[in-house]
């Protein structure tokens, strides 16, 4: 209940806090229909559309985190670190960017991107000696990560024309979103919230071990598939809306679990309100802090996420 509060004074937060400040009674009489100012033209048309993506992007981003660390049963492992948000992101570049492919298709182009980088990610972490463990996997996504940033930049370089625009999405924003680009997500967003719903108890069983887990009736490659299925998925919503937002999908699920305990249920509805408070949240505070620019929401994700991947790490047995 607290967090559902604290969430309603973001969106709030959201609606009113910019580069023109606007009273709350403006910013109700806006959500009215009241169109007695310019109050009207900048909630409903700037910042409902911003605080809705913020609020989708967000609790995508946090439930891939938990979906991909339960089924991984690795404290590291994320939607950034395993490259899906980099290789989403590259996909996008591509098919939205370069190829003038219609943005209603972004979200699948998005899909795509972010499946194949964490397939290479995975088959990365499996070979060797230590194969599949948390720091190998977590390198192995930050090399297929760089290599998709690399490309993107290269592929920026040879058509300026897009280029600007493009590196602002691609330092995470949530600035001059489009309220006609939310409803063809919706879809994906709802089979993601069923998805994470139906693997709650599988996820449960699969931290206890894989043995223990076929012995309760339950098949891991299979919660594996779907797991990251639902992940890939999420994460290619949250990339489409506001481009790769680092780090969120590794702190959300750790706080989550500092506040309920381990089990995916919990977890799950913990993480779906911390993922949009910590978004808006990152966003608010981007818009003030450099008046009258404004510094992207990924920007800041990413300065509070470092820290957060460094302490994990050292916690994880085996890491550098």
């Amino acid at each position: 209940m607290a967090l559902l509060i604290v969430l309603v004074v973001m969106v709030l937060g959201s609606f009113a806090i910019g580069s023109a400040r606007l009273p709350t009674s403006e910013v109700v009489e806006a959500l009215r229909g009241v169109r007695t100012s310019e109050a009207h033209l900048i909630v409903l048309d700037l910042r409902l559309p911003r605080t809705i993506a913020g609020v989708i992007a967000g609790l995508c981003l946090a439930l891939a985190g938990v979906l991909l660390q339960g089924a991984t049963r690795n404290p590291l492992a994320s939607p950034t670190l395993l490259g899906i948000t980099a290789g989403a992101g590259f996909a996008v570049v591509v098919t939205v960017a370069l190829l003038d492919v219609p943005s209603r298709f972004a979200v699948w182009a998005a899909f795509v991107g972010g499946a194949a980088a964490a397939s290479l990610a995975l088959a990365l972490a499996g070979t060797g000696r230590d194969a599949m463990s948390p720091v190998r996997l977590a390198l192995s996504g930050a090399i297929i990560s760089l290599l998709l940033s690399a490309w993107t930049q290269a592929l920026l370089a040879l058509n300026q024309a897009n280029a600007d625009e493009v590196r602002h999405w691609l330092a995470g924003s949530l600035a001059g979103r489009d309220a006609a680009s939310v409803p063809p997500l919706l879809p994906v967003v709802g089979i993601g919230l069923l998805a994470c719903a139906l693997l709650a108890r599988p996820l449960d069983a699969l931290s206890l071990g894989d043995e223990t887990a076929v012995g309760l009736g339950q098949h891991p490659g299979r919660v594996r598939l779907l797991a990251g299925a639902a992940a890939v998925g999420l994460s290619a919503v949250a990339v489409a809306l506001a481009g790769p937002i680092a780090f969120l999908g590794l702190i959300v699920p750790h706080v989550a679990r500092a506040l309920v305990g381990s089990a995916h249920r919990d977890v799950l509805i913990t993480s779906a309100l911390l993922g949009p408070i910590v978004l808006l949240m990152a966003d608010i505070i981007g818009r003030v802090i450099a008046r009258p620019t404004e510094v992207q929401a990924g920007v800041l994700t990413a300065i509070i996420g470092a820290p957060v991947l460094i302490r994990v790490a050292s916690r994880v047995k085996g890491s550098l």
